[in-house]
């Protein structure tokens, strides 16, 4: 008893854990939230999976054969002791019991056997008689069920712990085990698969997830295993006809749902249902969720601009899901499109940059929270495309570009973010909008600065406007020159690297005048060689270009460290959703009721079911009979005492004698 109850507060305790913490996230969240060193330890223990971890199946496992022993052993003994009704007591000593009662009757043993046993009828009770020479011991029960209720309680605890272990991944390990499956962790189309990649048709539990793309179909559910993932067949396939999703007014999902299309491999029988958060398919022994939706495989085109170098920009078209490459020799690279986002909502009221959340925090939103919670700085920034570039070397960054500009400090910014992993937020290159609404004023500028006879031209320029004819024009240029070149290969940064701390503050002073000036200059000699007109800084719209041009000097300082050579900028897409759904066989579900069914009726059997004895022993004696009667509980309660009264009370009245004065 001890030992069970020490596994149960294990369970308890580990329950609480996994119920506080959210279970089967991004390693990356946990990193984040505990840090490198606590991560290492708890990972050590599952605690991210809790459920299915090696020590809790064991303690589930250790706890159902200990409480099974448990059952054996007693149980036999206390349905036994149940049906006994114990009439072997000797009449003497029931007068050891604190619950008793002496009479006289004028009948003799025969006639008050039959009264008492009338009335233990009338009030319950079931009893046996036992003779004992001349005298009669009756023996009465009720409430033997009491007894039940412990050997239901105790077995409500293996039916639930089998049933966990169930729904738990114990089946699938075990068949890994058993039939030798090894997971699968490389890329491969689901025919090319092995058999040692799949589980069997007829998998009695498993929890698998299932993305279908619109107008799609499939038939075999994914379940994670390992570093890995297994295949499981379905009996049916499921073909989505079409998804809907539902935004609140700020633009977080209120409610998405699938229409599919059901066919039975077996017999080719199908059928037409929708499917929705709550509202699962059910379809031979397999449960369909809607969990949650994803990207289908969405047509993205993009203008790819090049941030080196001189050359215009090219179109691509990809797919989410997909790789592409671009460059050529060493130069070459890959770019893995992973999503598109038609809608972000963004908190943009505190002034901080967007840091668009997972497919999973933005679907939790569905819980209705959203639409109670106002805050004015949500807003939808558009659409935005996720890609990863994979250089030559293997190294890969993530960035998430948004397809229009964003307001920043009440100025329109094309905001391009990039991080080296999951686990860091983005840091974007601004990138200010031209009155066109475009970057491509920005790129000119750019491509212009990296033009090695533009710079010295617009260098050239600014010496003659700043420095007289001569020696001094001739250092000014000089300078420009220099400080333009190398403000293009490492910006600010470049300027300062070599030079001693206590003077670097001098040197800005005198570098940053030169560069603002200098690329004014290259942008008017970019815009001429485009048969544009120079920039009117006086005009009605001079403020807006001044502090455009202060803004392009900050987003062309931050370029040398943009970890890509090239920024794709979403200008089109044809969206494909996907709905991504939980499929799941859970015989363990009709286990855990049955469980708590056998849970209650045991708790309400021990708690308000009271087993209560009754011992009469009648004997001769003069003029009649003597009687000796007790009665006892396994609690005495004060509802015990006052049914020991009226008992003895309808005892007294039946033989209308008074008690012993000793009692």
């Amino acid at each position: 008893m001890r030992f069970a109850i020490s596994l149960l507060v294990f369970i308890c305790v580990a329950s609480l854990i996994g119920t506080v913490l959210p279970q089967n996230q991004a390693v990356n969240t946990y990193v984040d939230q505990f840090g490198p060193f606590w991560f290492a330890v708890f990972d050590r223990f599952s605690i991210w999976h809790i459920y299915n971890s090696w020590w809790f199946l064991l303690i589930m496992g250790f706890l159902v054969v200990s409480t099974t022993l448990c059952v054996l052993r007693n149980a036999p003994k206390m349905i036994r002791d149940a049906r006994s009704f114990r009439e072997y007591v000797r009449g003497s000593s029931l007068r050891a019991f604190h619950h008793r009662v002496e009479l006289h009757a004028g009948d003799d043993v025969a006639q008050a056997n039959r009264k008492v046993g009338a009335l233990l009828r009338d009030q319950g009770f079931r009893y046996r008689v036992r003779e004992d020479g001349d005298s009669l011991m009756v023996a009465a029960k009720k409430g033997g069920a009491n007894r039940l209720g412990y050997i239901f309680a105790h077995v409500a605890i293996v039916v639930i712990c089998l049933g966990g272990l169930l729904d738990s991944e114990l089946p699938v390990r075990l068949q890994a085990w058993m039939l030798d499956k090894q997971p699968i962790t490389d890329n491969m189309l689901i025919a090319d698969v092995p058999e040692s990649g799949r589980l069997p048709a007829r998998n009695p539990s498993f929890r698998a997830n299932m993305l279908v793309p619109d107008g799609k179909q499939s038939s075999m559910g994914i379940v994670s295993y390992g570093q890995g993932v297994l295949l499981q067949p379905l009996p049916f396939s499921l073909k989505l006809d079409r998804f809907y999703v539902d935004y609140y007014d700020t633009g977080m999902p209120s409610d998405f749902r699938s229409d599919v299309e059901v066919t039975d491999l077996a017999s080719g029988d199908h059928f037409k249902q929708t499917i929705r958060v709550n509202e699962p398919l059910h379809y031979k022994g397999v449960t369909v969720y809607q969990s949650s939706f994803d990207d289908g495989g969405s047509t993205l085109k993009l203008r790819v601009w090049p941030l080196t170098g001189t050359g215009a920009p090219t179109e691509l078209e990809g797919n989410v899901g997909r790789e592409t490459s671009l460059g050529q020799g060493a130069g070459a690279f890959k770019v893995d499109f992973t999503g598109l986002r038609v809608i972000n909502v963004e908190n943009m009221g505190d002034g901080a940059l967007p840091q668009p959340s997972g497919m999973v925090g933005h679907v939790a939103a569905v819980t209705g929270s959203a639409a109670r919670q106002r805050n004015d700085g949500l807003r939808n920034i558009g659409p935005s495309v996720q890609y990863q570039v994979i250089g030559a070397d293997g190294q890969a960054h993530e960035f998430s570009n948004y397809m229009l500009p964003v307001a920043i400090d009440g100025f329109p910014m094309f905001l391009l973010g990039m991080r080296r992993n999951a686990s860091e937020p983005y840091r974007y290159l601004r990138i200010p909008a031209d009155s066109q609404g475009t970057m491509g004023e920005f790129m000119r500028l750019r491509e212009a600065l990296a033009d090695v006879t533009l710079r010295e031209a617009a260098a050239q320029r600014f010496a003659e406007i700043n420095a007289p004819e001569g020696e001094q024009r001739g250092l000014l240029f000089q300078a420009a020159r220099g400080a333009l070149q190398t403000f293009s290969e490492r910006g600010f940064n470049g300027i300062l690297e070599s030079a001693p701390e206590a003077e670097r503050e001098k040197i800005l002073n005198f570098a940053v005048p030169i560069i603002q000036l200098g690329l004014t200059e290259l942008r008017d000699a970019a815009r001429r060689r485009v048969g544009e007109p120079p920039v009117d800084y006086q005009g009605a719209d001079g403020e807006r270009e001044v502090q455009w041009m202060r803004l392009a000097v900050l987003g062309l300082t931050s370029l040398p460290d943009y970890p890509a050579p090239v920024a794709l900028q979403l200008s089109g897409f044809e969206q494909v959703q996907a709905s991504v759904f939980q499929v799941a066989r859970s015989p363990g579900k009709t286990t855990v009721y049955l469980g708590c069914i056998l849970l209650v009726i045991g708790v309400f059997s021990m708690f308000y079911i009271r087993e209560r004895r009754v011992w009469v022993w009648i004997r001769p004696g003069a003029g009649g009979s003597e009687l000796l009667a007790a009665m006892t509980s396994q609690r005495r309660t004060l509802d015990f005492d006052h049914e020991f009264q009226r008992l003895k009370g309808a005892l007294q009245r039946l033989f209308a004698q008074g008690t012993d004065p000793g009692d």
